[in-house]
């Protein structure tokens, strides 16, 4: 289980995130939703490993992050929104190459196994010659290679094509399903976020997200 309490970021005097507290549990995919600004990309920044907030603790299966960064990082997979693949390479070499930066050993049949897993059929072809979809999946392929236990998704469909989007959010769900991960899902789509998450969560001041959904009939829990 993750569980976030009372977190918070400040750049100096512009508070980012206020108090924000929430569990994650074993097989749960969660969407986080709000304006652009409202401190999504932080909070997975945070739990992550990539930012440390300015109050509030974190602990994963009841470990702090502060008392063991180094294992808790083992554990989590993160996929910002900006693609982080070497265009000029192939999947095959990218696969490799990210392979040997994982905290796993992972065989080459393993690798493209991962990316078959995903639709990601195309091996031996540069990473500039794919479609947008394509290049998604690779980034979420390179952030399992480790079999991280917690997911944490920031617009990871974004700007891809229905079919790409539909055999993410079936993977996903398989992941939560069959191997009880965590995912945390950030998106902007909220039909995808109806359709894929277990949990809706709401963050930030504006209200509008929060009011869309509620009219909808859905039960959204509001973080700050």
């Amino acid at each position: 289980m993750l569980e976030v309490t009372g977190v918070q970021k400040r750049y100096k005097r512009k508070q980012v995130l206020a108090d924000v507290s929430f569990q994650l549990k074993e097989g749960e995919i969660v969407g986080l939703v709000g304006e652009n600004g409202a401190g999504k990309s932080t909070l997975l920044q945070i739990i992550a490993t990539a930012m440390e907030p300015s109050a509030g603790e974190l602990r994963l299966y009841g470990n702090r992050y502060v008392d063991d960064m180094k294992n808790i990082r083992k554990k989590i997979g993160y996929v910002p929104q900006d693609i982080s693949v070497w265009e000029e390479y192939s999947v095959k070499e990218n696969m490799k190459f990210f392979e040997r930066l994982s905290w796993k050993r992972r065989s080459l049949e393993e690798c493209r196994q991962l990316c078959l897993d995903l639709q990601l059929t195309q091996w031996t072809e540069p990473v500039h010659a794919l479609s947008g979809g394509m290049k998604r999946k690779l980034n979420l392929a390179i952030s399992l290679l480790h079999d991280p236990i917690l997911l944490l998704l920031d617009e990871p469909t974004v700007g891809i094509d229905l079919k790409s989007k539909t055999e993410i959010g079936s993977y996903l769900r398989r992941l939560a399903t069959e191997e009880g991960k965590m995912i945390l899902y950030t998106s902007h789509d909220m039909d995808e976020i109806l359709t894929l998450c277990d949990r809706v969560a709401s963050i930030g001041e504006d209200s509008f997200y929060f009011d869309l959904l509620q009219d909808r009939g859905v039960q959204v829990e509001r973080l700050y």
